[in-house]
């Protein structure tokens, strides 16, 4: 041990922060790969390490600098935030039309039954009020919170002793609020008997079912009134968002043309929603049995990814595939989801568009889309960090309201989360693309988490067991557990046993609510899924905003 401490003091400063944040995340990360019954501490273990790190560096007089170490844990968080809303962003706002209400509704009511529970014990008196808004802020692992109720004391003019109280307060409960948010996701899962690999599955048939689906139809031409009209002409096809995509005349499949004059007896194959194909058929003919597949034919069919930035945000009408090429698009993936190709559907980064055609004409439109394996695999760093700069710049806006003592900020977890969402839906600007390979995303994701946790647990676990021993933080850790407990258990429980809410969307609400990143870092390792990190970024704005202005509610209140 002497030894260590040792080798620690001689190294330079920087060397020293590396070594202990390198070690504590590793034995974090190992602790929380251990499991009882299927249940472990995941990506918190780090927390735990980093306490016990922080706590024998103290014992051995090592000493971090502080302004490094308070670099380390913003900028982690900066970039988990900024993951998650890159990651999120294009599902972001469809989610919130879907079930955003609901969510939001559910972290309302967890908010308002942990601020209940706090007015309580200041009330009562079993906490001070300084001590009752660490409590508050440590139970639901809200540092802005925190800094919230620093800056609301100041401004009624609290003395020293008080100031201090809250920051002891949040040490000291903290690391529960972490643990409570992840026992009362394997508490819901253990007493429903929820298997999350089904969750998994379930919702991803509902995001496609709140999806309208595209179909496909072979309709032969009998409505004797379309002989000899240009299909260009025929303006019912593209009010209901269906597409032409080949055609069979005489036994010859070919691709359909603006110019092309259709027959009595052609057969289209048609893609699109079900109801418009069904319209479509009433109105051209009847369904063929007539097979057009492409095999044996000239014709070709081809996913194309679309990475070149000269069509980025084109409509397709203006690629003009058809006169150019003799192509057809004939329908659009974009997260996941099925696009019917509008002409006026602009074009986004990583769209995989079906193209069908001669294979020369294929190859064309490969060069025009772009289509290259090697702009997929790799991360826009320019497009990120004109992202996190802008988010740190949103995250610093003040916000007056009417009867606070200081303004509200978002601050460095709010902002950066809301502008990469909103980049993230925009798709790009001009050549800055804000598209993120899924492995770039996950490993920049894990990096922050980690190194915020780290961070933080060090920080803690200097004080921590000395605040225990002095037997003042044991009461505070009691009601914090309280303060933590209560609102998610109920909040855990109303979502699942009365509103049959999926298991993975109640884990991101749960961590969004209690803004706890670690809390959907263990959520996304319970099972493959975007559904917690959707619920998360929907109900964590809300959130975000009520942890913010409680301790200012609860001090103009009570002091």
């Amino acid at each position: 041990m002497h030894f260590l401490a040792d080798a620690l003091h001689a190294m330079p400063t920087i060397a020293r922060v590396v070594f202990v944040l390198g070690l504590v995340s590793a034995a974090g990360l190992a602790l929380g790969h251990i499991k009882v019954r299927g249940v472990g501490l995941g990506i918190g273990g780090v927390l735990f390490a980093g306490i016990a790190g922080g706590h024998l560096a103290k014992q051995a007089g090592v000493t971090f600098n502080a302004e490094m170490m308070d670099f380390i844990r913003d900028f982690g968080l900066i970039l988990f935030v900024y993951t998650i809303g890159i990651q999120v962003g294009p599902g972001f706002f469809a989610a919130l039309r879907a079930s955003g209400l609901r969510l939001n509704a559910l972290a309302l009511l967890m908010v308002g039954l942990s601020v209940a529970v706090t007015a309580v014990l200041a009330v009562t008196g079993a906490v001070p009020l300084g001590a009752s808004l660490g409590v508050f802020a440590g139970a639901v692992t809200n540092a802005p919170a925190l800094a919230a109720s620093q800056q609301v004391l100041t401004e009624v003019g609290a003395d020293a002793a008080v100031m201090a109280l809250p920051g002891l307060a949040f040490a000291v409960t903290y690391p529960f609020g972490i643990a409570g948010n992840l026992f009362t996701m394997a508490l819901v899962r253990i007493v429903f008997g929820i298997d999350p690999q089904r969750e998994a599955q379930a919702f991803e048939a509902e995001r496609r079912r709140e999806v309208s689906a595209l179909h496909t139809v072979n309709v032969a031409i009998r409505n004797a009134s379309l002989d000899g009209v240009r299909l260009g002409a025929l303006s019912t096809l593209p009010s209901l968002g269906v597409v032409a995509s080949r055609l069979l005349r005489a036994d010859r499949l070919m691709v359909p043309h603006p110019e092309l004059e259709l027959r009595v007896g052609d057969v289209l194959h048609l893609v699109g929603p079900r109801p418009k194909l069904d319209e479509c058929c009433l109105y051209l003919g009847e369904p063929a049995e007539a097979s057009l597949t492409t095999q044996g034919t000239d014709l070709k069919w081809e996913r194309i990814v679309v990475t070149s930035n000269a069509v980025l945000g084109k409509p397709i009408a203006a690629l003009n595939v058809q006169g150019l090429y003799g192509a057809v698009i004939s329908r659009v993936t974009r997260a996941g989801v099925e696009l019917v190709p509008s002409a006026a559907l602009r074009l986004q980064f990583g769209d995989i568009l079906n193209v069908i055609g001669p294979p020369d004409a294929l190859k064309a439109v490969a060069r025009l889309i772009g289509n290259s394996e090697r702009r997929l695999q790799t991360a826009e760093m320019v497009p990120m960090f004109l992202g996190i700069a802008l988010g740190a710049i949103v995250g610093s806006i003040p916000i007056f309201l009417p009867g606070m003592p200081a303004p509200l900020r978002l601050g460095l977890a709010g902002g950066p989360l809301i502008v990469a969402i909103l980049l993230a839906r925009l798709g790009n600007l001009g050549p800055l693309v804000w598209f993120m390979p899924p492995a770039a995303n996950l490993a920049l994701r894990e990096i922050g988490i980690v190194l915020f946790l780290a961070v933080l647990g060090v920080a803690s676990g200097a004080r921590f067991v000395e605040t225990l021993a002095s037997g003042a933080g044991l009461p505070w850790m009691a009601w914090g557990v309280l303060v933590t407990a209560i609102p998610l258990l109920v909040t855990g429980l109303v979502a699942r046993g009365v509103m049959k809410l999926n298991f993975l969307t109640i884990c991101g609400v749960l961590a969004g609510a209690q803004t706890n990143p670690p809390g959907l870092a263990y959520a996304n390792a319970v099972a493959v899924s975007e559904a917690p990190a959707l619920a998360y970024a929907t109900v964590y704005p809300l959130a975000m905003c009520l942890r913010i202005l409680a301790p200012q509610v609860l001090v103009l209140l009570l002091w």
